[in-house]
C-alpha cells in the first residue's frame, strides 16, 4: 500500500463519522416532526373506535328490519322458551276464564235441581273455579307446548314482520301493535286453538266463548315516541355506518407515521369498543327488568330480550375476535424482541419438519423452486383470499373469524414448507453418495 494511503481513507472516515454526529445533534435540537399528522392521524382512529359500537347497532338495526328470515330466525326460538310459554298459557288462560263462570257450566243443569247444585257448590268454596282454572290453564299448556302453537308463531311472525316495522318505525299496520308504550302481539289464534281444546276435552261451555283478544307484550320501554326516533335513525344509517368507522380508522392508519403500532391500537380500539357495548346491553337489560309492571313475567320479558339481541351478541363477539386477531397479526409481523422469537420458532418448527420429510425421500420437484420464488405473491394472495371469505360470509361469527384466521395459518405453513430454494447441480451431487 502506498504512503500516505492510509491516512487518507482515516481523514475520510473520521470526516463521515463528525457528518452524522453532527446531523444526529441537529436532530436532537429540532423540534418532534409530523406533530400535527400524528394527531389527525390518532383523532381519526379514536372517532372509528368511537363509531365502532354505533355502527354494529345500525347494522344490527338494517339486518333485522330488511330481512325477514332474519327477524324469523331471531323469535322462532321463543315459541319453545319455557318462560314464554309460562307467560302465553297464564295470558290465555286468564282470558278464557274470564268468560267461564258457574251460570254457563250449570246451563245443561235441570232447573229444578240447580238450587241444590248451587247450595252444594258453594260449601265448596273456590274449590270450582280453582278446578275449571286449573283445567283451562293444563290445556291451554298443551296447545302452548305442541307443534300447532310453534306453526302458528312462525307463520304470524313473519307475517307480520312489517308490523313490527311499524311498530318500530310508525309505518305500516298489522297485528304488532304499540298500547301503553309497548309493542304487543294479539294471542286470539292461541285463544281460538284453546277453546277448540277445552270444548274436545268435554267443557261443552267453552264453545259459547266469544272472540276473545288479548294481548302479549314482546317489548315494553317508556318513551317509545324517542326509541322510535333513534331506531329510525340507526336504520337509515345502516351498513353505512360501520363502513365509515372502519374507513375512519383505516385513514388514521395510513396517516399515521408509525403504521403498524397504530394498526394495533385500532383493532384493540375496536374491540374494547365492542365489549363496552356488550357490557352496556347487559347493564341496560338489568334496568329494563327493574322497570317492568308487576304482572310481568320478568323470566319472558328476559327470554324475549336475550333472543331479540342475539345476533347483536353474536356480531359484538366477531368484532372482538376479529380485533384481537388483526391485532396479534400486527404485532407478530413487527421487529420486536418477541415478535421475532415467535416467528423464528415458526420457521425453526417448518423448517424442522421439511429437513425430516426430506431425510424421508419426500421431494416436492418444481413446486417447491415456484413457491420459493413467488412466496410474497403467494402470501397476499392467501391473506386475500381470507378477507374474501370474511366479506362474503353472510353472517360471520366470532367461531368463523376464529377459523379464518387457523385456516390461513395453516395455508401459510403448507407454503413456507413447500417452498425450498432450487439447488444448483453442485450442491446435488454433493449430496449424493459417493462425492
Amino acid at each position: 500500500m502506498p504512503d500516505g494511503e492510509e491516512p487518507a481513507e482515516l481523514s475520510a472516515l473520521r470526516a463521515r463519522v463528525a457528518a452524522l454526529e453532527t446531523d444526529a445533534a441537529a436532530a436532537k435540537r429540532q423540534p418532534p416532526r409530523h406533530r400535527t399528522r400524528s394527531f389527525f392521524a390518532a383523532l381519526l382512529v379514536f372517532v372509528g373506535c368511537v363509531l365502532a359500537p354505533l355502527g354494529i347497532v345500525a347494522a344490527w338495526t338494517a339486518d333485522q328490519i330488511g330481512d325477514t328470515d332474519r327477524y324469523v330466525a331471531t323469535v322462532t326460538p321463543l315459541a319453545s322458551d319455557g318462560h314464554v310459554q309460562a307467560a302465553v298459557a297464564k295470558r290465555v288462560s286468564d282470558a278464557v276464564m274470564e268468560h267461564i263462570d258457574l251460570d254457563t257450566l250449570l246451563a245443561d243443569v235441570a232447573p229444578e235441581q240447580r238450587p241444590l247444585v248451587r247450595k252444594a257448590l258453594g260449601r265448596l268454596g273456590n274449590s270450582l273455579e280453582d278446578a275449571v282454572r286449573s283445567f283451562v290453564h293444563d290445556k291451554t299448556q298443551e296447545v302452548v307446548a305442541s307443534d300447532t302453537f310453534r306453526r302458528i308463531w312462525i307463520e304470524a311472525n313473519r307475517t307480520i314482520h312489517t308490523s313490527v316495522v311499524k311498530a318500530l318505525t310508525g309505518s305500516g299496520d298489522g297485528a304488532v301493535t304499540i298500547k301503553n308504550d309497548s309493542v304487543t302481539l294479539d294471542l286470539a289464534p292461541v285463544v281460538e286453538r284453546v277453546k277448540e281444546r277445552l270444548v274436545d276435552s268435554g267443557l261443552e261451555a267453552a264453545g259459547k266463548i266469544p272472540e276473545v283478544h288479548t294481548d302479549f307484550t314482546i317489548v315494553r320501554a317508556d318513551n317509545i315516541g324517542k326509541v322510535k326516533t333513534g331506531f329510525r335513525l340507526l336504520q337509515l344509517a345502516g351498513l353505512w355506518l360501520p363502513i365509515l368507522a372502519v374507513v375512519l380508522a383505516g385513514a388514521g392508519v395510513l396517516l399515521s407515521t408509525r403504521r403498524r403500532r397504530t394498526l394495533i391500537a385500532a383493532a384493540l380500539g375496536f374491540a374494547v369498543a365492542a365489549v363496552i357495548l356488550g357490557t352496556l346491553l347487559t347493564v341496560f337489560r338489568a334496568v329494563y327488568l327493574n322497570a317492568l309492571p308487576a304482572d310481568a313475567s320478568e323470566a319472558a320479558a328476559g327470554s324475549v330480550y336475550d333472543a331479540m339481541i342475539h345476533f347483536l351478541r353474536t356480531t359484538i363477539r366477531m368484532v372482538v375476535t376479529l380485533g384481537v386477531i388483526l391485532a396479534l397479526a400486527a404485532w407478530l409481523s413487527g421487529s420486536g424482541r418477541y415478535a421475532t422469537l415467535v416467528r423464528g420458532l415458526w420457521h425453526s418448527g417448518i423448517g424442522a419438519a421439511r429437513a425430516t420429510a426430506n431425510g424421508a425421500g419426500l421431494r416436492t420437484g418444481p413446486v417447491g423452486p415456484f413457491v420459493h420464488r413467488h412466496r410474497v405473491w403467494i402470501t397476499w394472495i392467501l391473506v386475500a383470499a381470507a378477507v374474501l371469505a370474511y366479506v362474503l360470509w353472510p353472517h360471520p361469527t366470532g367461531w368463523v373469524v376464529l377459523g379464518l384466521a387457523l385456516a390461513l395459518l395453516f395455508a401459510l405453513a403448507v407454503a413456507e414448507f413447500l417452498g425450498e430454494e432450487e439447488k444448483s447441480p453442485e450442491s446435488v451431487s454433493e449430496g449424493q453418495p459417493g462425492h
